[in-house]
């Protein structure tokens, strides 16, 4: 779960909640004809929007805001050495047996593609291909909650004209004028709240998610054509550093040197 994600909702929550209450009651902020406007409004605009088979896969897409996938870059990277060690030591074909044990699908269809001598130029296209309509799929998902976003405000505005017009159509009612008020205000409230905590944090957190997972798969595509190419594993490992962080990669070179000190003292000592 990202702890990230997660605690900034609670925090979020709890500090507006804790404005409200030392400065009023948290009573008088609930209002539900003001949450039906906004929170309807919303909902209702969305199935317009969206086609239902997308909206269906809501939930997943959300799923992905707060468990993240654990892979990281530089264990993507030690794998892809060690696929280039075996091809230098056993050729290309020794890769399929290793490629049936990788997690990773779009990994393993590139590795197959190689093994089953694929022209390079083609094993690109196919990848990258993949990727345009990778990005493309997460970027549905995103647009979906930054529409959401954006029409809860302007929900939000729409109750607050709601409640204007009933406050004025009884102005001469003054027991009328608290429950219009009301609606008129916590409305904007709620369409702000929903927007700025909710749905468009959400649709960051998303296009992040969609970055990491798309630089994943360009580290990916780089290290199988270098594979293929029958380069050095430690050129392609240099290669491949150059898409992590300085820090990333200056960790990386120091516990690759300490395994490898490692390694020789071992053999010192066997010998």
């Amino acid at each position: 779960m990202d702890i990230a994600t997660v605690t900034g909702f609670i925090s979020g929550i709890c500090l507006i909640l804790w404005g409200i209450y030392m400065g009023g009651t948290l009573k008088s902020f609930i209002h539900i004809p003001s949450f039906l406007i906004v929170f309807g409004g919303v909902f209702a605009s969305i199935l317009i929007s969206y086609p239902l088979e997308k909206l269906k896969s809501v939930f997943k897409i959300l799923r992905n805001a707060f468990f993240p996938k654990n892979t990281k870059e530089e264990d993507i990277i030690k794998t892809i050495v060690n696929l280039a060690e075996i091809a230098r030591r056993e050729g290309l074909l020794a890769l399929e047996d290793a490629a049936y044990q990788l997690e990773d699908q779009f990994m393993r269809r590139g590795i197959l593609l190689i093994v089953d001598g694929t022209d390079p130029e083609l094993v690109k296209n196919i990848l990258e291909t993949e990727l345009v309509f990778l990005e493309e799929r997460h970027k549905e998902g995103q647009s979906i909650f930054e529409t959401m976003g954006s029409l809860a405000p302007a929900y939000g505005l729409l109750g607050t004209i709601i409640g204007l017009i009933k406050m004025l159509g009884q102005i001469d009612n003054p027991d009328a004028i608290g429950p219009g008020m009301a609606t008129a205000l916590i409305t904007t409230f709620y369409g702000s709240l929903l927007a700025n905590l909710i749905f468009l944090p959400i649709a960051g957190k998303l296009k992040v998610r969609s970055q990491e997972e798309v630089l994943l798969k360009e580290v990916m595509i780089e290290g199988m054509l270098s594979i293929q190419a029958g380069e050095n594993p430690r050129i392609i490992e240099e290669k491949l550093n150059a898409f992590l962080a300085p820090k990333i990669r200056t960790n990386l070179r120091a516990l690759s040197a300490k395994e490898s000190g490692e390694e020789f003292a071992t053999q010192t000592t066997d010998k």
